[in-house]
């Protein structure tokens, strides 16, 4: 049984809590986050300690491995507590938000070889994971272009998007590790990206975006776009198409059941989509989690690492990059 010491009850934090405790090789032994009143709903629900101090529950003899939902401010001090003393760490995405200090973290943990992973969950997806496996194998051919749409169903409010480090660090980085896995050893070299403020004036209080499209090429020519959006008002729209010199594969959008309408008014109409994360990609999460678990037993790299996260990162500093400057940026 690998023993896990959760950090961070928000959200996400209450959704890998459920997923360590339903895990047939995993329980929760201490949980800690600022806000004591949701590490106690979390202690209780899951039987397991409340630590006072993020180091009290990180350095417990009881924890094998640390799972780091909280804050992103916080990812890189608790990345760095954990693999001096052999704990694995999983970290949800983004490592931070500034370059500088994932690239000092890794400086600070990397003589430890340490077991990390970082939480882009998409690729554990079953059909975004089979349409890589296809491309592999060369069922399409040779690769030449790579589509992605991601959109969420509502924008978050001022006070997380002042934080969120902008659409493309908080959004579209799961899209730029998306497409880094379906190119695997073809590099992306360059990337231009445009944004708009379609809406709401929030997103010009935050000198951000809520329309955007970025544009990349690949190291040997592959085109890929990706096009993201803070608001479609028919669910969490996530599709990944991927086209080759022999043929198209295309991982859609999932509805609660597959049944097509066809009456005298309508003749196709779908389900209505999954409407946001959590429900779109469940499989995903606890594939991912699964994928963790195997790798702490069987001492082997797990399939998303510290070196993807920061991967990610910078192409999502070249996109904002780009769309300030409004021209295309070469990725060092």
């Amino acid at each position: 049984m690998i023993k896990f010491a959760l950090l961070g009850t928000g959200r996400i934090g209450k959704l890998h809590a459920e997923i360590i405790n339903s895990h047939p090789n995993s329980e929760i032994k201490y949980v800690y986050d600022i806000d004591t009143k949701s590490s106690k709903v979390i202690a209780k629900k899951y039987n397991c300690k409340i630590a006072k101090t993020a180091k009290e529950a990180i350095s417990s003899n009881d924890v094998d491995a640390i799972l780091i939902a909280s804050a992103t401010p916080t990812h890189t001090k608790y990345i760095t507590m954990g693999p001096e003393i052999g704990k694995a760490i999983f970290c949800e995405k983004p490592i931070d938000l500034d370059i500088k200090k994932v690239n000092s973290c890794w400086a600070k943990v990397k003589k430890y070889n340490p077991n990390i992973q970082i939480g882009f969950n998409r690729r554990y997806d079953p059909s975004h994971n089979k349409v890589q496996k296809e491309v592999l194998s060369g069922k399409i051919g040779n690769l030449e272009m790579i589509v992605i749409t991601s959109r969420d169903p509502a924008p978050p409010d001022l006070d997380y998007l002042k934080v969120s480090g902008g659409i493309f660090r908080d959004c579209s980085i799961h899209d730029f590790d998306l497409a880094r896995y379906v190119l695997q050893n073809d590099p992306i070299v360059d990337i231009y990206a445009s944004g708009s403020r379609n809406v709401s004036n929030d997103f010009k209080k935050t000198d951000d975006y809520d329309t955007t499209m970025c544009v990349m090429k690949s190291k040997s020519g592959v085109l890929v776009h990706i096009n993201n959006s803070r608001r479609a008002v028919y669910g969490y729209d996530q599709r990944l198409e991927v086209f080759g010199s022999n043929g198209m594969l295309i991982s859609d959008n999932v509805s609660n059941y597959n049944i097509n309408s066809y009456n005298k008014n309508i003749s196709f109409a779908k389900n209505p989509i999954k409407n946001f994360f959590i429900e779109r990609y469940a499989d995903a999460y606890r594939i991912q989690f699964d994928d963790f678990i195997n790798s702490i037993k069987l001492k082997k790299k797990p399939k998303v690492n510290f070196n993807d996260g920061k991967e990610a990162l910078i192409l999502a500093d070249c996109a904002t990059k780009s769309v300030k400057l409004n021209k295309l940026i070469k990725i060092k």
